[in-house]
């Protein structure tokens, strides 16, 4: 959520900023800043009244002490019509504040200086690139490699729940627990708390990194008990400092978390959905920063060296793309989306996004620390797959086929217990 403050004093360069996001309602910036003046006028008066309720109950006490109790009574009168009149005033001021925060949430996140303009994906700026290798003739997509050598059964997962939810078995599933472990040990080493948080969140969470009221559409809900399945593990782990004062010497905060992932995914179709292209319950390992405000941007850049080695050290083509005002997110100042190459499928498919959100989930979660002066500042938060797992999966598996099976990267034989998968 943005500072009321910010759209006051920057006006024009907000709006600027709102149209590289695409965005089409510039005038509900004026609406706010007008809704933040009747606020403001309405406390003024609340105030102007309570301080004449105060100083008239004082000046009674004295009246009574003096012996003037008809003027004394006369002012008890006055000061109870000035009391019934806060009532309206209170209802007003309660009505505008509510409007105020329903029209501000409408608003999106201000993107960075080096957010390219852009529509759509096709307008993102590709930052570097590995080169591509060329598949054999007779190179297999993943799902058929997963037919072959029965690593995870399709079917199985539509005849138990729908389609969009794998059943992992045998190799299949311990090369996704390999996966995991794996991304979780790279994490740690690099100085992430490793958090196993829940998997399910409240209302005020989701409200608190922008999945309300942007998502609600996508996510899975309880409905008997007003919980939200989580998209991401983003969410419960920046929601561990809602409302909350971080010690300038706790910061920065790093933490990993590998969580089931649940998104309703609607309105996808085709290719984008054969296989572990796209799916409703999938794994990811994250990681989230939570940083003093002027070092954010360099917490991106680390965070995106993190990304870029971990994949390196997969063995897998890669690129890094800036995402452009189109195909940046409602919440996110900066991202960089990580593809790899889908050797059989000759495409590329996202495995993370990286994105840095200065102070935009900040303001909503009420996360603030003591700067060196003592002054209460917004902190800003990070966050980044470390990795998504399908897809890593996928191009694992297209890349690496072989006449033998499936050659895996030596970082994975370890944990996998061998080097091919036959």
């Amino acid at each position: 959520m943005l500072q009321v403050n910010v759209l006051r004093q920057k006006t024009d360069w907000v709006k600027e900023r709102l149209a590289v996001k695409n965005f089409k309602q510039p005038q509900l910036v004026d609406a706010i800043i007008s809704l933040d003046d009747e606020r403001k006028k309405l406390q003024a008066e609340f105030d102007a009244i309570q301080a004449k309720i105060n100083a008239s109950s004082k000046h009674i006490g004295k009246l009574m002490a003096a012996g003037n109790k008809e003027e004394a009574e006369q002012l008890k009168a006055d000061v109870a019509t000035w009391k019934a009149s806060l009532e309206p005033i209170k209802k007003r001021s309660a009505e505008t504040e509510k409007k105020l925060e329903d029209t501000l949430v409408l608003l999106p996140n201000l993107p960075s200086e080096k957010v390219p303009a852009g529509i759509s994906a096709e307008d993102n700026e590709v930052v570097r690139e590995t080169e591509k290798p060329t598949p054999g003739s007779s190179a297999l997509p993943h799902w058929e490699l997963t037919k072959k050598y029965k690593l995870i059964d399709f079917d199985l997962g539509t005849k138990i729940t729908g389609s969009g939810f794998p059943v992992y078995t045998g190799k299949g599933a311990k090369l996704q627990r390999s996966l995991i472990q794996y991304f979780l040990d790279y994490n740690t080493t690099t100085g992430y708390q490793e958090i196993i948080p829940p998997f399910m969140v409240n209302e005020d969470s989701a409200f608190g990194t922008g999945q309300l009221p942007d998502k609600e559409g996508q996510m899975y809900f309880v409905n008997e008990d007003n919980f939200y399945l989580i998209p991401t593990s983003e969410v419960p782990l920046t929601n561990i400092y809602r409302d909350t004062i971080v010690k300038l010497e706790d910061l920065p905060v790093k933490m990993t978390a590998y969580s089931p992932c649940f998104r309703r995914e609607a309105g996808s179709y085709g290719k984008d959905v054969r296989g572990l292209n796209r799916l409703h319950q999938f794994e990811k390992v994250e990681i989230v920063q939570v940083v003093e405000a002027d070092k954010s941007y360099a917490a991106l850049e680390e965070m995106l060296n993190h990304v870029e080695r971990l994949l390196q050290s997969l063995q897998l083509p890669y690129r890094i793309l800036r995402l452009c005002g189109g195909d940046i997110s409602f919440t996110s100042a900066l991202t960089y989306d990580f593809e790899v190459y889908s050797a059989a499928q000759q495409r590329w498919l996202e495995v993370s996004s990286v994105s840095n959100f200065e102070s935009y989930q900040s303001n909503r979660l009420k996360c603030r620390y003591k700067d060196e002066s003592g002054k209460n500042q917004l902190v800003h938060t990070l966050n980044g797959s470390a990795l998504a797992l399908p897809r890593i999966m996928a191009a694992l598996l297209e890349n690496s086929q072989t006449e033998n099976g499936i050659q895996l990267p030596e970082v994975l034989w370890k944990y996998f217990g061998a080097e091919v998968i036959d």
